[in-house]
């Protein structure tokens, strides 16, 4: 059993939980929301918290195959206004930072965020993780071959699974060394993966329970699903929901999404039928 120490809150991970996505960004993949009010962001994270959500991840930089980088400054200027707003309304919810800069991450913490969100695992800040240690917050260390820029080009492995396990084994060290002591993991689905090497990861998840840290799984309405289904991002919940509930049967502790009603009824269902009360 996992748990997670976030600025005295504790989350149990007994079951798992669900983080839904509030991307304040203009070309997200899916339901950019740079352009909406503050009114009517606190109505998604009030939706996102009746349904079920634990966590709140908050992103002011798409980070899409191909996607163009924008500066810590401007991240911070779109991020922490909402920060601040959310954790005003809403002081109970637990709030993710989803940056890979170490600014961001410190200035959203001392706004009220509670855990960093790291998609490089520290490989695009060099003092990513040593923030981290001294924020004393739980990390979400994901793995990504390449850059957003650059990660869908031609992204090769001999063993995708092994190779995954024996990067996050130097990156787990490198984060206890820092001092952080609450460690998610996130495989970066659709992060330097082809369809196929993504569902041998999402196949072959269970091998990462041997790490010792939990899962989060970010399957929601990628391209490995809605390519699959010969469709678009807007019609692939239902494949959605089915790879959840895949990675809650092989491991995952978090889940990561756009829908959050939905992924709250999988993982009640993966609990009756494993008959977790």
């Amino acid at each position: 059993m996992f748990t997670l120490n976030c600025n005295g809150k504790i989350i149990n991970l007994n079951s798992a939980v669900v983080m839904g996505i509030i991307n304040i960004t203009p070309d997200s993949f899916f339901e950019g929301h740079l352009n909406k009010k503050e009114s009517e962001l606190l109505m998604m994270a009030e939706g996102m918290i009746d349904h079920g959500a634990s966590i709140l991840d908050i992103g002011g930089q798409s980070t899409k195959p191909g996607s163009k980088r924008i500066d810590a400054d401007e991240e911070l200027n779109r991020v922490i206004p909402i920060i601040k707003a959310i954790k005003k309304h809403f002081p109970e919810i637990i709030i993710s930072i989803d940056s890979y800069y170490s600014k961001v991450a410190a200035h959203a913490i001392e706004s009220g965020a509670d855990i960093v969100n790291d998609i490089s695992a520290g490989n695009l800040d060099a003092d990513m993780i040593r923030t981290v240690g001294k924020l004393k917050v739980p990390y979400v260390c994901m793995h990504m071959q390449g850059t957003p820029e650059t990660m869908q080009l031609n992204p090769t492995y001999n063993n995708i699974t092994l190779e995954i396990i024996q990067f996050f084994i130097k990156k787990i060290e490198a984060c206890r060394m820092a001092g952080i002591n609450d460690i998610i993991i996130d495989p970066g689905f659709g992060f330097g993966k082809t369809i196929e090497q993504n569902f041998t990861l999402l196949r072959e998840l269970l091998s990462l329970k041997m790490l010792g840290c939990p899962i989060l799984a970010g399957v929601s309405r990628k391209g490995m699903i809605y390519k699959t289904l010969e469709t678009t991002p807007e019609n692939a919940l239902n494949g959605t929901t089915v790879a959840n509930t895949l990675a809650l049967i092989n491991g995952a502790s978090i889940l990561r999404v756009h829908d959050v009603k939905e992924a709250k009824e999988a993982i009640d269902i993966f609990n009756a039928f494993i008959r977790i009360p």
